[in-house]
């Protein structure tokens, strides 16, 4: 794992941007090998796979909905429907990269262009680190729950 070096990914330099304009510090690492899944971050982290907090874009009523989920289970998109009315379902490539600048796989909780409605699961709260996407598929972050949480202005929900 490095630092890595400010500039040569402009996608992980605006999520390394956004958590220290939030008072944060930057967590960001780079890792050797490719982590575009959470089973694939949670190894090469050494952290539990319920650790691994999934930054999930999907389609609300054509709105971008940007879901946290615990890598350890699936969010549930007829609970999450049923909880903010109207239809959720999940977003194609091409809508997530149009809304965080992010590809799938690397999508971090911050760093877009605009911010998205988000909700994060609460079983994420049950750890006292998380790990999230930072932009592509190399890059990681660790965060609290709770700053997840205030940086994201994320609404607390249930989400499996």
């Amino acid at each position: 794992m490095t630092a890595g070096t400010a500039g040569d990914r402009p996608a992980v330099d605006r999520v390394r941007a956004a958590l220290v304009a939030a008072g944060l510090p930057d967590s960001v690492v780079t890792l050797e090998d490719d982590v575009p899944t959470a089973a694939a971050a949670a190894q090469a982290l050494g952290c539990e796979l319920g650790a691994i907090a999934n930054s999930l874009v999907f389609e609300h009523d054509g709105a971008p909905l940007l879901i946290l989920a615990s890598g350890a289970a699936r969010v549930d998109t007829k609970l999450v429907s049923r909880a903010l009315g109207g239809k959720v379902r999940r977003a194609s490539p091409e809508f997530v990269l149009e809304h965080t600048g992010q590809r799938v796989g690397g999508v971090a909780p911050v760093g877009h262009p605009e911010r998205l409605r988000t909700l994060i699961d609460v079983h994420l709260a049950g750890y006292p680190l998380l790990w999230a996407g930072a932009g592509d598929h190399q890059s990681m972050l660790s965060i609290s729950y709770a700053d997840l949480t205030r940086v994201t202005d994320a609404e607390a929900l249930a989400v499996r």
